[in-house]
C-alpha cells in the first residue's frame, strides 16, 4: 500500500539533516516507493552523460539525488 506523505509536489522545504543541512528548496518530485524527495539545489551529483542528438558531446550534467523525507521539513510560506 502506497505512503501518504504531507510534503507534496511544489511545496518548499528545509533539509534539517546532512550535507545540505540548513539549505531550503523546492520539492520538484515525491518518490513514495523510496520515501524519498527531490529537492531543487540540493545534494547535487555529478553524471555522466554519453554523447547524444541533443548533446553532441557528452560530459558531466549536476542533477538533484533524493533525500530521504525524515531529513525535510515543510517550511511555511
Amino acid at each position: 500500500m502506497a505512503t501518504k506523505f504531507k510534503i507534496k509536489k511544489g511545496d518548499q522545504v528545509m533539509v534539517i539533516a546532512g550535507d545540505d543541512k540548513g539549505k531550503t528548496g523546492e520539492v520538484l518530485q515525491v518518490l513514495p516507493k523510496k520515501e524519498a524527495v527531490i529537492v531543487a539545489g540540493c545534494k547535487m551529483a555529478k553524471k555522466a552523460m554519453k554523447p547524444s542528438e541533443q548533446n553532441k558531446e557528452g560530459g558531466f550534467a549536476n542533477v538533484e539525488m533524493p533525500i530521504h523525507i525524515s531529513n525535510v521539513k515543510k517550511v511555511e510560506a
